[in-house]
């Protein structure tokens, strides 16, 4: 398959349009509650029967939709259940990170069809535009000309100013001065062939976390990512919050006291750069905290230092949080193994007892559901959003 022909195809779904509101409706009701019937769906979305008959229809010959097998009631004719099919759409997410790139697919149930990844010891414009034209080759090349003409578009998830760290990855300034000039949407378009959102990292985290994870039990959440720098999102009343400049939830920056009471920006305390400098200082190799899959239970000697700092720092970040908004609940997840990940939301709960909150009310203590292929997901998840789902109807949330 050549890549002209991956292009042409690929115009196919875009070419539909973005759905009509109640089309959507429908669609973003379905991803978050699961298979429903029309009739439970024409009673959350206060459309008439014969209305969502026919859009599901439509839905169904389109290929977004999958017929169930009709359920007897008590009483009346068996309902029949519709729900996404993963096959009706796809999308591809490249996720940016400050140690390695991941180029995913992604399906309209939000499963991770497909993945790539590079690492490196600092990205690059060159090197992360060679691996996409290259992944994009490669991925598209296995896909069946049905799949690739479902393909409706391209997320990229980068660090907010990327060219701002170079100082703390030991990179040289020169290096990452090219960042300034990168057009990243426009040249991943031009190898593409597809419309490209560009999102920052710790958002599209947040908003992978949002749409597949432990969004469905919490309004309000402040979420944070522990990656090799530490960002984050914020969740109001079922949305993800990105800010005037799409950079809301920049914990990074944040000043919290470290165990001796000194003020501190949280990515000194509360990231995997952290943990990779105590490594470093033990003269031991620090790439292999990357290295898939993960496993750093021989690190333990530092590991376990660094979780307590960490919960620390993200408890005391909590906390400020908190007197800005009323969050209900912390999500905090993050590129480290789940069994760590367990660990320091557990150190971070127990931090947060031992700190002063009068005047607040402490929000739950709760891991993330996506892990480290968050910052990917997210990114991915951008197009089919764009075109095929809303990001917060009111009648999602209703309960049957």
């Amino acid at each position: 398959m050549t890549l002209d022909h991956v292009r042409s195809l690929s115009g196919g779904i875009n070419q539909m349009g973005v759905r009509a509101y109640n089309e959507r409706l429908l669609l973003s009701i379905m991803q978050r509650n699961g298979a429903l019937s029309g009739g439970e769906l024409a009673r959350r979305t206060g459309l008439s029967p014969q209305t969502t008959s026919v859009i599901l229809r439509k839905l169904e010959q389109d290929g977004l939709l999958r017929r169930g097998d009709p359920v007897k009631g008590k009483v009346g004719k068996p309902s029949v259940p519709f729900s996404l099919n993963p096959d009706g759409a796809f999308s591809m997410g490249l996720k940016l990170g400050r140690r390695s790139a991941d180029l995913v697919v992604l399906d309209l149930a939000g499963q991770v069809r497909q993945q790539l990844r590079r690492t490196y010891d600092y990205p690059r414009p060159g090197p992360v535009l060679d691996f996409l034209n290259m992944g994009f080759q490669d991925l598209t090349s296995a896909m069946s000309d049905d799949m690739s003409s479902r393909l409706c578009g391209l997320g990229v998830a980068a660090p907010f100013e990327l060219w701002n760290w170079h100082e703390v990855l030991g990179a040289s300034e020169d290096d990452f001065a090219a960042w300034k000039d990168a057009d990243m949407v426009g040249e991943a378009a031009d190898l593409t062939g597809l419309p490209v959102r560009m999102v920052n990292d710790a958002t599209a985290a947040c908003r992978a976390e949002h749409i597949f994870g432990i969004g469905r039990e919490y309004r309000d959440y402040v979420y944070f990512f522990v990656g090799a720098f530490i960002g984050g999102g914020i969740v109001l009343d079922h949305a993800v919050f990105e800010g005037n400049q799409q950079n809301a939830g920049a914990f990074g920056s944040l000043m919290v006291p470290d165990r001796a009471g000194r003020a501190r920006p949280l990515i000194d305390l509360a990231s995997i750069r952290s943990l990779e400098k105590r490594l470093e200082e033990a003269g031991l190799d620090a790439r292999q905290l990357w290295e898939t899959p993960q496993d750093w239970s021989h690190l333990e000697d530092h590991v376990g230092p660094w979780v307590e700092e960490t919960a620390h720092a993200l408890a005391a970040a909590s906390v400020a949080a908190s007197a800005v908004i009323d969050f209900e609940a912390v999500v905090i997840d993050g590129g480290m193994p789940e069994s760590i990940r367990s660990r320091l939301v557990a150190a971070a709960s127990e931090a947060l007892r031992h700190m002063d909150t009068r005047g607040l009310i402490s929000p739950v203590m709760t891991e993330g559901q996506i892990g480290g292929n968050a910052r990917g997901i997210g990114a991915a998840v951008g197009p089919i959003i764009n075109q095929y789902l809303l990001d917060r109807p009111a009648t999602l949330f209703e309960q049957a």
